[in-house]
């Protein structure tokens, strides 16, 4: 039998779409414990079952293979910092995060798009987890997108929608590729710019940037949007995505930037600037934000943490 690398097949787990979720349950010493899951699904309608995995790896994996009740809350955008919390805190989680108590004083989520109280129908051990069927005695669930997650990336469905939705001016599509510690660039007159295509035709813009990077010389896998914004001089929409990549082929006018220079450096225009410094920063955490807004003012929009 062939031998599975277990790093290699966690990443392609990781290539599947998945929401993202917080499992909540009680210490018989009624100490609350939570921790992040992905790991969720449906299982019936007749009767109202659903399931979570537990990892024996948790701290609290023993309160939830031994649970008599448990809560899903789906998490919805803007909550990555909630997922943060539950996935890598330390301390009291909950002191850190707004909730209630359902009817069996499990913490329920605040502003989670669907929040599930369930007790414990059936417990199987499975490997490095167990699997948690939970049937459902009470839910409540709110108008909202909710919060995803793919290759150890957050992504805000509704957030980079919105991004696309705007019609007017030349669509401009580019990418900021990272390759180890360093990001590719195109070296213009001007300066320095992340490699990008323009397209009157929004629905070819990825595949249009892809084929760009190619051209260019760069093997990448986009991740999603980073930066969207407008200017007015001339007219243009711009989408920045995150990606990975490296050289294949080079090609003349490629660089490869070091991060911790790219604040340092002269770029084609006063936007990039920003965006690149910006990048430079939050690469240091690897909690990278969205933004929306315009050449000069916008919002960041949460946090999207790349692992």
């Amino acid at each position: 039998m062939t031998q599975i690398d277990p790093r290699a097949l966690r990443n392609a787990f990781g290539g599947f779409l998945t929401g993202v979720t917080v499992v909540t349950a009680v210490r018989e010493d009624g100490t609350p414990v939570g921790f992040t899951a992905n790991s969720f699904s449906s299982v019936s309608l007749d009767p109202p079952l659903l399931l979570v995995c537990p990892g024996k790896f948790l701290s609290s994996y023993e309160t939830f293979a031994n649970c008599t009740h448990f809560a899903v809350n789906i998490l919805s955008e803007g909550q990555e910092s909630i997922s943060n919390v539950f996935a890598s805190s330390k301390g009291d989680r909950f002191a850190q995060v707004p909730h209630h108590l359902d009817a069996q004083g499990v913490p329920l989520i605040d502003g989670a798009v669907v929040q599930f109280s369930c007790t414990a129908e059936q417990i199987i051990p499975a490997g490095d987890h167990c699997i948690l069927i939970g049937r459902v005695t009470e839910f409540a669930h709110v108008d909202g997108a909710g919060l995803g997650y793919v290759n150890g990336q957050y992504f805000s469905l509704g957030l980079e929608r919105a991004a696309f939705e705007e019609t007017s001016g030349a669509a401009i599509c580019g990418a900021i590729v990272e390759d180890d510690d360093t990001v590719l660039m195109v070296q213009t007159a001007d300066g320095l710019r992340p490699p990008h295509c323009t397209h009157s035709e929004r629905g070819r813009l990825i595949n249009d940037l892809r084929e760009t990077l190619v051209r260019k010389g760069i093997v990448a896998d986009l991740g999603q949007a980073y930066s969207v914004f407008e200017s007015t001089k001339p007219r243009a929409h711009y989408t920045y995505f995150l990606a990975t990549g490296h050289i294949e082929t080079p090609t003349d006018g490629i660089v490869a930037v070091p991060i911790a220079d790219l604040a340092d450096q002269t770029y084609a225009s006063a936007p990039i600037a920003r965006m690149m410094t910006r990048f430079a920063l939050e690469q240091q955490t690897r909690n990278f934000a969205l933004y929306l807004g315009d050449t000069e003012d916008g919002a960041i929009h949460s946090s999207t943490t790349r692992m």
